[in-house]
């Protein structure tokens, strides 16, 4: 297995080669772990540093102010001119401006490309070497530093993730691919109807300030993995992580429920968790990068922030299709109540049928999974009086 080096020389602008600074013969502490620094970069990224930003523009037959433009999108710090670019840089730049050229993309589609695609694998990255370099090398033989338990753990891992994270982008790329073949016009590729859910933990940001950070860590880390767990294995969409709130969403109002109450149950037998809080609306939603906006985005949000703990609040909208597909029916828990009207009158309105023309089909079995509760209506800051639905599991009080 190669060792880390401090004497490896570095191409200077004629192709010639000239020493590598901060060698380990000559250097203090501070120098080592710089030369080890770069030593894992070389491993990494496959070549050492050869180019400054001018000259791998000028290599890759970019213009230098595009060459800029990509590696800003990409989440690259300005560096001036020093020479801290290599090869694999030069082929990136040319790739991407390449496709501009064909004609297959615009630039300010490459720009996006560029953008999305640094984002998400600066988070990837980091949370990466959090987990391995964090976990991994507190049992250091001794006598070795950190640094120098990194390098070999980094060649082991290196060929294995790429080759991993590879499989895992095609799978999601066959995923959303077949979504868009299936959209019936182009406008449901970027716009089109889903059940948008946030989840909140509880009284989070108290909590904090007592916890530790490891214990802070590890409670951030249940939260979400539970969550991404339960919303895949129920065919939603984890659409990001806040810390304690996650967004998902689903094209199907029956399987966001279903997500949203599986959620409050799973996490209320967590002993560490704080409660939780979700909030959901359905409509229209605009999706662009992997994120989602719009009004039914924002009421979904509105909806977590004043429901109560180990509630599911919804809108009315909401409320209506679960009626229609049979999967909910109003109510208090027992399946009796004064609600019925006001829904009935939801549901005439949504459809643009006569009232009384609806009727709620029953589930298998003859009874809908879930119960429907109207609440007081109440001004919600910047989308007008708002009238939300406390969704519960039929057969279980409401909360």
């Amino acid at each position: 297995m190669r060792r880390p080096h401090g004497d490896g020389p570095v191409a200077d602008d004629d192709g010639g080669q000239e020493p590598r600074a901060g060698t380990r013969g000559n250097a203090g502490s501070e120098d080592a772990d710089q030369t080890v620094a770069l030593d894992l970069e070389e491993l990494i990224l496959g070549a050492p540093r050869r180019y400054t930003p001018y000259q791998a523009a000028r290599t890759a037959e970019v213009p230098m102010e595009l060459a800029t433009r990509f590696w800003r999108a990409m989440g690259f710090p300005d560096i001036g001119q020093s020479r801290a670019l290599n090869d694999g840089d030069v082929i990136a730049l040319r790739r991407l401006a390449g496709l501009v050229e064909s004609g297959l993309i615009n630039e300010s589609m490459a720009i996006q490309v560029a953008r999305s695609t640094g984002q998400t694998t600066a988070r990837l990255a980091g949370w990466q070497m959090d987990t391995f370099l964090e976990n991994l090398t507190q049992a250091a033989e001794p006598g070795l530093t950190r640094a120098e338990v990194a390098y070999p753990l980094v060649e082991l891992l290196l060929p294995e993730l790429e080759q991993f994270l590879v499989y895992v982008w095609r799978r999601q790329l066959a995923a959303v691919t077949g979504r868009v073949v299936q959209a019936a016009e182009d406008a449901e590729i970027t716009s089109g109807r889903l059940a948008v859910g946030f989840a909140d933990l509880v009284g989070f940001t108290r909590l904090s300030r007592r916890l530790e950070e490891e214990e802070l860590g590890s409670l951030v880390e249940t939260f979400e993995s539970t969550c991404a767990d339960l919303i895949a294995g129920q065919g939603g969409r984890l659409i990001k992580t806040l810390g304690d709130e996650i967004l998902f969403v689903s094209e199907d109002p029956v399987t966001a429920a279903e997500i949203a109450l599986s959620l409050v149950e799973t996490l209320t037998g967590e002993e560490n968790i704080p409660a939780l809080r979700v909030g959901m609306a359905f409509g229209t939603v605009t999706s662009r990068m992997g994120d989602v906006f719009g009004t039914t985005v924002n009421l979904a949000s509105r909806l977590t922030s004043i429901a109560q703990r180990d509630a599911v609040l919804i809108d009315g909208e909401f409320a209506a299709v679960l009626e229609q597909a049979g999967a909910a029916a109003q109510g208090a828990a027992d399946g009796t109540g004064t609600a019925q009207a006001q829904l009935a009158e939801a549901l005439a309105a949504h459809s643009g049928a006569p009232l009384g023309a609806l009727g709620a089909p029953a589930a298998p079995g003859g009874q809908p999974r879930f119960h429907l509760q109207a609440m007081w209506r109440r001004p919600v800051r910047g989308l007008g009086l708002v009238e939300p639905w406390l969704l519960t599991r039929r057969g279980r009080p409401a909360a």
